[in-house]
């Protein structure tokens, strides 16, 4: 066991109460994450911290805290840089606290079904084509979905939208957003990207639906000032700021 401790301070909440900071000195070595020291201190000194955590492998998105404000992945995130000056951690900016570092998920969820972000057909055409069974001549017999006919892609075509694809939906974007200090229905970052990376879906075709929910709403795409803290704080190198530019530009002519 090391004998090396960090200094951590621990924004603690419970419903309906003020936030208090608690700390603690936690041992640590040059592997161990902030969501290990959150792990050490559950463990060993305040059974009733409450966190969220799933995969521990940047990958679930769920782990996602404000370390010394500024938005993180927990499992990703090594506390050794931190041995002199210690970390505060704290919950996801510009989201209700439900308790200590966990926060209510709804409204982003909800932002995030605003956009459609799933695969559209041509409205009022048949969604899918089928084809005909084989060697039947039975008329009453199911049509066959030919799922070759609508998932096949050129690598090109998946390169299109690949980036964007990677969003993890961790909220840490919607956290370093400065817009939502002062606009809080702004639909958001990570939103707006999981649009984008559907309208260049060749297998799409709910473009105009998307950019109406956005492009015609105050709070749509309109509140964002290209600052590009969102695309800085994303963990899987999606460029949100862009996504957002992309879509201004478009519907400004």
């Amino acid at each position: 066991m090391t004998d090396q401790t960090l200094r951590v301070t621990v924004t603690r909440q419970e419903p309906g109460q003020a936030p208090r900071d608690e700390t603690f000195d936690v041992p640590f070595d040059d592997r161990t994450s902030v969501l290990d020291a959150l792990d050490w201190i559950k463990d060993n000194a305040e059974p009733s911290l409450t966190f969220r955590w799933s995969c521990r492998s940047g990958v679930c998105g769920s782990c996602g805290v404000m370390v010394n404000g500024r938005p993180v992945l927990g499992c990703e995130t090594a506390v050794a840089g931190y041995r002199t000056s210690g970390i505060t951690v704290g919950p996801m900016a510009h989201a209700e606290v439900q308790r200590d570092l966990v926060v209510d998920t709804d409204a982003f969820l909800a932002k995030l079904r605003g956009v459609s972000p799933w695969m559209l057909p041509v409205p009022g055409a048949d969604p899918l084509p089928v084809v005909e069974p084989v060697e039947t001549t039975d008329q009453d017999a199911p049509r066959t979905l030919d799922v070759l006919a609508v998932h096949s892609q050129t690598p090109g075509q998946v390169e299109a939208y690949k980036g964007l694809s990677q969003c993890i939906d961790c909220m840490l974007c919607y956290a370093a957003c400065p817009v939502l200090d002062d606009v809080t229905g702004f639909t958001g970052p990570a939103a707006i990207a999981t649009a984008r990376r559907w309208d260049l879906d060749s297998r799409d075709q709910g473009n105009e639906t998307r950019f109406s929910a956005l492009a015609e709403n105050e709070e749509g795409i309109w509140p964002c000032i290209q600052v590009g803290a969102c695309t800085r704080a994303c963990p899987k190198d999606v460029d949100p700021a862009r996504a957002i530019r992309d879509y201004q530009r478009e519907a400004m002519g």
